[in-house]
């Protein structure tokens, strides 16, 4: 009887170890392996494994929201077949800083890939001109992406480089919900570090869940008529074109000089840290955009083709979702009318794992979404192979179901 009893503890013991592993690092990546989006390509996320010390996360960095045109820019998306490894359990970097070099420092919830705030240009002093690459003395000049690359951003905020990443330096705008600003924003993806990277909202006070507000750069820009060993500060290169043109100021806003801070989040109650996305009351990106020049942490890895380490689990979604108690379904839809894409955002007291499902008005079942309950998340709803005319759009969970009209024009 007792070496049954402590057979049964043990096993118990192991089954909360394996659950206790399945985090928010975890389960807050989109994961899909048949929804396509650019090119016909699988996006969001097709694999997330993990062990007790890492997360592998595979993808494309194609999103399933559209994207493009790009204007100025020859390049397009290409799927990347992307492994890249989080720290699941990230420390502080008390040592020399580690910089977010040129391509990926970190991915969005749904794959894409995560940029610096550096076009990819740096002053050479030699030679009064910019030469292609990053300098990362810390007293070199590189220029601003936003600045610089802006103009080839497409409606998502984003575009593709010559290898054909597609990227986001900035907020990543349809991939969640930038205008909410009465609840504290989701998870929208990971640096490599292992830290969490939140949207542009979070608790006013760091310690205590309550009043929201809209997290503020500490970065400030420069007022200085030249730039030591620099370009000009002239209409060519005014003050905003280099990166570091904006000076780190401690209590300039609510983050440090890394664009986070050490705060509670509706995910990690107990206190993380986290990045923040900066923009303006106007929505708007403000520098230094997602991270600052360096990490919080330390990455394993700052490349994301890593081979896993395992043993490794494989996380199929079915642990961790919370069930539906909550009968009452709430969300917005957006646009209305539609061009060729809605957005769907959940709403943070909806119920969970609800199910939408676009009908035609003779009752025909045309698209199905499932699992939709991430509060604040973009979930695309693709009607561009559909001719102008009125639709229903119906939710279901919990019971319950709730219809709204849809009129594409």
């Amino acid at each position: 009887m007792k070496r049954t009893i402590l057979l049964l503890s043990l096993f118990l013991m192991c089954r909360l170890h394996v659950k206790a592993q399945v985090g928010p690092d975890i389960t807050s990546w989109l994961q899909n392996t048949t929804v396509t989006g650019y090119g016909g390509y699988v996006s969001n996320v097709q694999l997330v494994q993990y062990s007790s010390s890492f997360v592998y996360v595979s993808c494309n960095s194609i999103p399933e929201y559209s994207i493009g045109p790009w204007p100025s820019n020859p390049n397009v998306p290409s799927p990347q077949n992307f492994v890249a490894e989080f720290p699941r359990n990230p420390v502080q970097n008390t040592a020399t800083p580690i910089y977010t070099y040129l391509g990926p420092m970190g991915l969005w919830s749904n794959g894409v890939a995560i940029y610096n705030p550096c076009d990819g240009n740096k002053w050479d002093n030699t030679t009064s001109s910019f030469t292609m690459g990053e300098d990362t003395t810390g007293t070199g000049w590189n220029r601003n992406a936003l600045i610089y690359e802006g103009v080839s951003f497409d409606d998502c905020l984003g575009h593709p480089d010559q290898s054909g990443t597609y990227h986001h330096h900035v907020n990543p705008k349809c991939l969640y919900n930038d205008a909410d600003s009465t609840h504290h924003s989701p998870i929208i993806g990971y640096a490599f570090d292992g830290f969490p990277i939140y949207g542009a909202y979070g608790y006013a006070n760091p310690t205590t869940p309550g009043t929201i507000k809209r997290m503020q750069s500490s970065y400030v820009l420069s007022t200085a008529t030249s730039r030591l060993n620099g370009p000009p500060v002239n209409t060519t290169y005014p003050e905003g074109n280099m990166n570091e043109d904006y000076i780190y100021t401690a209590g300039a806003g609510d983050l440090d000089a890394h664009n986070g801070r050490f705060c509670v989040t509706p995910d990690y109650p107990a206190g993380t840290y986290a990045y923040f996305i900066t923009i303006d009351a106007s929505l708007n990106p403000v520098y230094p955009f997602v991270l600052g020049r360096t990490y919080y942490g330390i990455p394993g890895n700052t490349h994301p083709h890593v081979t896993p380490i395992g043993p490794d689990t494989t996380y199929t979604g079915t642990t961790g979702i919370a069930q539906v108690t909550n009968t009452t379904i709430k969300y917005q839809v957006a646009p209305n009318p539609i061009v060729d894409h809605a957005y769907i955002y959940m709403d943070a007291s909806s119920a969970n794992n609800i199910t939408g499902r676009l009908y035609d008005m003779e009752g025909r079942l045309l698209k199905t979404i499932n699992y939709l309950m991430q509060p604040s998340i973009a979930y695309a709803l693709d009607m561009s192979d559909l001719p102008a005319g009125t639709y229903i759009l119906a939710f279901e969970g919990g019971g319950k179901t709730v219809t709204q009209k849809l009129i594409k024009e």
